[in-house]
């Protein structure tokens, strides 16, 4: 069974969605909630499988919920809206699994199909949760990216301002934070994709370090630096990229 919880402030809409639900006989409902904060509150007590989120809410909205699931229970979500077509094509670009008010069933049953295959895969689920958070609404602040590192067989969200620097060590890439490092699940490449207009910068072919958390840049020669974490941890960095980490850091 798919234990699923429904967020939604019109208690029509949460009616109307649980009776459509009713049809398919391995969808079990365990609680809903008027707003984003119950929904983390239902979240963390009842474990669901799969979430409807509506994200236009009062107290917290949808999006909130998302940037507050990192280190928790991480279930599949799928963003109930009634945002206009342009923002329905970023979210299809963004690959974001959606229902569109009112919901049609032949979408609701993609939805419900989506989340049976995703049952049991906790990467695919921190990512598709990481991409809802990195989704910024039309003529709204970008909001803060989320990178999902794994720790044995756990995956965490990790939140942006938490991070310290991005390092390869050959092909794994590793999420260094103050206490912990999580390993990444996208290339060195990709997360520097990620990363436009943000306090990172490369400073190595194998590293990327957030510039809020360097505490010390210390010249070992003419061309060349130390760079010392928050962490204490220390990074060189290389002749080419020392000019421009120089001028990030106002030195």
């Amino acid at each position: 069974m798919i234990k699923t919880l429904i967020v939604d402030d019109e208690p029509i809409a949460r009616k109307v969605l649980s009776e459509e639900l009713e049809q398919f006989s391995d969808i079990r409902i365990v609680g809903e909630a008027e707003n984003g904060r119950e929904a983390l509150e239902q979240i963390e007590e009842l474990s669901p499988d799969l979430v409807f989120l509506d994200l236009e809410m009062p107290v917290m909205g949808g999006f909130d919920v998302v940037r507050h699931l990192y280190g928790g229970h991480v279930p599949v979500i799928v963003v109930v809206t009634a945002y206009n077509q342009h923002a329905i094509e970023a979210f299809e670009a963004g690959a974001i699994d959606y229902l569109l008010k009112p919901v049609q069933p032949s979408r609701l049953q993609k939805a419900v199909e989506r989340a049976r295959t995703l049952q049991g895969k906790p990467r695919e689920l921190a990512e598709n949760a990481a991409k809802i958070g990195d989704f910024a609404p039309p003529q709204k602040p970008p909001r803060l990216r989320k990178f999902v590192g794994r720790s044995g067989d756990e995956y965490y969200l990790l939140d942006v301002n938490e991070i310290l620097a991005f390092q390869a060590e050959g092909e794994v890439v590793w999420i260094v934070t103050a206490k912990t490092r999580y390993m990444a699940t996208q290339s060195l490449r990709t997360i520097e994709s990620r990363l436009a207009d943000s306090p990172f910068q490369r400073v190595h072919r194998n590293a990327i370090v957030n510039v809020n958390h360097v505490k010390k840049l210390s010249a070992m020669s003419s061309q060349r630096w130390l760079l010392t974490l928050s962490n204490s941890q220390e990074l060189i960095v290389s002749k080419r990229l020392a000019h421009t980490v120089r001028n990030m850091l106002h030195w």
